[in-house]
């Protein structure tokens, strides 16, 4: 694995802030799509994942509720999402899963359904197969955080059905984000920078097979957002991309990413926000295109 050194605190400083990523052209701006709490009785998603075609998804609330819910779209833009009831997750005794314990995060859905699920508070990962009891994964190897609402707050699966997750800390301001991977067991392959005050908050694998990561800044008063794209060989980053970089107050609290591609071979980026179960927020699913 290659890794960047630097000696002293200026040496470090400089890799925080003068090696900028690539910033390709910008993706285009499809629109932003409100979805009432009337309608999805939930809120507070954290975790996502849509169907190939688009035409589907499923989301999971830090509150560990998961539902699925058709798309509909006039052209590029949402104009309507219809869910099925919210249900809740179960712990590996098949019960309602405690507040403690109920902290859900990142989503990935395998190829097979299996359907795995990260978790803050009690750092884990557990899988679910339709709506049957949890099957934990063993304990992340190495994994530590330094508050327990910075566990693995990202998921991601890729093509090989291997899992991915990281914390939403670092632990120090120009320290990277250490990737762990699942194969049987967990591995610690390689590390992604951090640049700025950004915090990744989710995570998917394209149809590209690069890895896509959500991450997220607040000043206090306002969320922004930026995406990633990382071409990954097995133990290396081999290439970094900026894609996405909003403005404070540009969007809301967005904590969910999925990446597909449409039927004109175009990759979409969609997203979704967390409310945090707050009057003054809302539910946002905003989607991007990427030029083919």
């Amino acid at each position: 694995m290659t890794q960047l050194k630097a000696r002293g605190p200026l040496a470090a400083l400089c890799l925080f802030l003068c090696l900028p990523t690539t910033l390709r052209a910008e993706p285009e701006y499809l629109g932003t799509f409100t979805w009432p709490v009337r309608v999805h009785d939930a809120g507070g998603f954290s975790g996502l994942e849509v169907s190939d075609d688009g035409s589907r998804l499923t989301v999971i609330s830090d509150r560990a509720m998961i539902l699925s819910a058709t798309i509909q779209r006039d052209g590029s833009r949402i104009t309507a999402i219809t869910p099925t009831p919210p249900r809740g997750l179960h712990d590996p005794d098949d019960r309602p899963l405690s507040l403690e314990l109920s902290d859900s995060e990142g989503l990935a859905i395998a190829p097979d359904g299996t359907t795995y699920v990260s978790f803050e508070g009690e750092h884990r990962v557990w899988a679910y197969a339709d709506d049957g009891p949890a099957r934990p994964l063993p304990p992340i190897t190495g994994f530590s955080a330094p508050h327990p609402n910075t566990g693995p707050e990202a998921l991601a699966i890729d093509a090989r059905g291997r899992l991915y997750t990281l914390p939403e800390r670092s632990g120090q301001l120009t320290r990277a984000f250490p990737v762990w991977r699942f194969d049987g067991t967990w591995t610690q392959p390689f590390a992604i920078p951090r640049r700025g005050g950004f915090l990744p908050v989710g995570a998917d694998f394209g149809p590209d097979g690069r890895l896509y990561l959500l991450e997220r800044a607040f000043n206090g008063f306002a969320f922004s957002s930026r995406i990633r794209a990382f071409t990954l060989s097995d133990s290396a980053i081999l290439s970094e991309d900026t894609l996405v970089h909003t403005r404070p107050g540009q969007l809301d609290n967005l904590e969910g990413l999925a990446v597909w591609r449409d039927d004109t071979g175009a990759i979409r980026l969609t997203l979704i926000s967390d409310d945090n179960f707050n009057a003054l927020q809302s539910t946002q699913v905003v989607e991007f295109r990427l030029s083919p």
